[in-house]
């Protein structure tokens, strides 16, 4: 028994030993791997593939069409894809990091897709391992971490979607959410506690009625009253309760209210409406975990998304990639993806908050909803 230990042990330290060798070939280290990318593109694909595998978390196949995005991936590099928690939030995100640092296995993502203000404290708690992708350069620098630590994805902004089956009289502007033909019909698409669209939401209403992304008691006051008239209703929306009418007026980001506009195909009719007031753009960021159990996969998984063709695919969900200035300048863009999008006129008054901005907002607004509102949301 003792001698087949030490043979198991020995084994396993020449095959430790291997995989150094082929990590230190490829000028990667295990766990933080360096940010510049491997010299050959070939080499990362080989790896990946060896992996095998790829652990990404709450990625819903109808958010800024992830769905295609994962099914070209898998069938191009022939990666099995596991996606954890898809309706979690950006904080359930950051937490599964946390809780699975030792965890090799399929409840560890190995990537994160998480709301821009999660990224500088991710990287602070040494949650996070920098990589910088073939098109880092077309990246603006405005959205990224300096040392690839986290980089912007994509980016929408804050709209209503209206399901017209139930709301024969859309809303234009926040105030409207206040009038009595909307009791119990305004809904938020997240846990203004946790979830970045949420936090966001919050803000957009400060924005509206006085206040700022330095000023967010508006926002909160906003929202005690739309509970207090009745309007408010306090479950997390998913397409499912908007079709259903239990959620009937959401407020989300544009690219997924037009998405599931497009996939309802009219039953129910819905319409999707950017405020004339408090116009909040916000950017989403991608990132490797420090621990991650695929760091390879990972890595190929940013190479495909920031290519031409991966942020071509967020586009086709609505979401403006972030290189979108680079793909238009090129013509890159086909004119019927172009001609989806909403009109420009609309984006004219949007906000885009500072990532200090929204840090300070995020924590303001978690730690004062069930003081100022004082209503628990949570899924259905």
């Amino acid at each position: 028994m003792k001698n087949h230990s030490t043979s198991t042990a020995s084994r396993a330290s020449r095959a430790i030993l291997a995989s150094a060798l082929a990590l230190a070939g490829l000028g990667l280290a295990a766990q933080t791997l360096p940010v510049k990318t491997p010299a050959k593109f070939d080499e990362l694909v080989s790896a990946a593939k060896r992996e095998g595998e790829l652990t990404v978390i709450a990625l819903p196949h109808d958010w800024v069409n992830y769905g295609e995005i994962i099914q070209k991936f898998s069938a191009k590099y022939r990666i099995k894809i596991n996606g954890l928690n898809p309706d979690g939030s950006s904080g359930e995100e950051i937490e599964a990091i946390k809780a699975n640092k030792g965890n090799k296995g399929r409840q560890a993502p190995d990537v994160i897709d998480v709301g821009l203000s999660f990224g500088p404290t991710a990287k602070a708690e040494g949650l996070l391992s920098p990589y910088k992708v073939a098109t880092w350069n077309s990246i603006p620098n405005d959205v990224k971490d300096t040392d690839g630590f986290w980089y912007g994805d994509y980016y929408g902004a804050l709209a209503f979607e209206v399901n017209r089956d139930v709301i024969k009289n859309a809303p234009s502007d926040w105030s409207d959410l206040l009038k009595p033909e909307y009791k119990g019909k305004v809904a938020l698409a997240g846990d203004p506690r946790t979830a970045n669209q949420a936090i966001m939401s919050v803000g957009a209403a400060a924005v509206a009625n006085g206040g700022s992304f330095d000023k967010v008691q508006p926002g909160l006051e906003f929202f005690k009253k739309l509970n207090s008239v009745g309007n408010f209703v306090p479950i997390i929306a998913v397409p499912g309760t908007v079709a259903s009418g239990e959620t009937p007026i959401t407020i989300r980001w544009d690219y997924n209210a037009l998405s599931n506009r497009d996939k309802s195909a009219g039953n129910p009719p819905i319409d999707v409406i950017v405020p004339k007031s408090g116009v909040v753009a916000g950017v989403y960021i991608q990132a490797i975990s420090a621990f991650a159990p695929h760091p390879y996969a990972a890595r190929l998984w940013m190479e495909y998304l920031y290519s031409d063709e991966g942020q071509l695919l967020w586009l086709k969900g609505y979401g403006h990639p972030v290189r979108f200035n680079d793909l238009a300048k090129r013509n890159a863009i086909p004119a019927d993806l172009s001609a989806k999008l909403p009109p420009a006129s609309a984006y004219a008054k949007a906000v885009f908050p500072s990532i200090e901005k929204q840090d300070a907002a995020k924590k303001f607004i978690a730690a004062n909803w069930d003081t100022i509102v004082n209503v628990d949301v949570h899924k259905q």
